[in-house]
């Protein structure tokens, strides 16, 4: 369990491919370093450590997970949202999420609004899915990319549903969505 309050970026410095998993390899941004079989959050994607290599480590994403998030997208240079996983003893400022991504969206509107941001997306959205739960409610929250937002402005509107956030200037700098434009593909949760 995560709770969307972005730690560190990292950046990916390999990726190879093996059948059908994908092996990233990223700078490892915490001093003390992470153990094998740790789970860190990676845009919101709980992954788990399965090597450490000096100042680097990597996560393997299986076929699945890479076809429901933006993983499979990620270049060499590309940085990740990390978030490690919750303790007892940490305080719950964002909210209560799982790293198990529901869908990937689509940005639609990306702005600068007289110091915060500003941002829209599109994701797919049936009568099926709104059924199953899956839609966001005005001021209900949403992991973006893992960090947990608070919702405006949500719709559904022929076979698309839509989501905005507005984005302090500490989170637009202190995490990937400084690097979010139309067109970039993000994780929802």
């Amino acid at each position: 369990m995560f709770s969307g309050i972005i730690e560190q970026m990292a950046q990916v410095v390999k990726i190879e491919q093996e059948q059908t998993n994908k092996h990233f390899t990223l700078r490892n941004p915490y001093p003390e370093g992470m153990g094998i079989d740790q789970s860190i959050a990676h845009n919101g994607v709980c992954l788990t450590v399965v090597r450490n290599e000096g100042d680097t480590y990597t996560v393997t994403a299986m076929q699945e997970t890479l076809r429901l998030t933006n993983l499979d997208d990620l270049q060499v240079g590309d940085y990740v949202n990390l978030e490690r996983a919750m303790s007892v003893e940490k305080l719950l400022d964002g909210h209560i999420v799982q790293g198990h991504v529901d869908q990937v969206a689509t940005c639609i509107e990306a702005r600068e609004t007289e110091g915060s941001w500003y941002y829209r997306f599109e994701y797919d959205s049936t009568p099926e899915m709104i059924r199953r739960g899956y839609f966001t409610v005005d001021k209900g929250s949403v992991s973006i990319n893992g960090v947990s937002l608070t919702v405006c402005e949500p719709d559904v509107q022929n076979g698309k549903g839509y989501v905005s956030v507005c984005i302090i200037p500490y989170t637009h700098e202190n995490t990937n969505f400084k690097f979010i434009e139309v067109g970039t593909k993000v994780n929802l949760e």
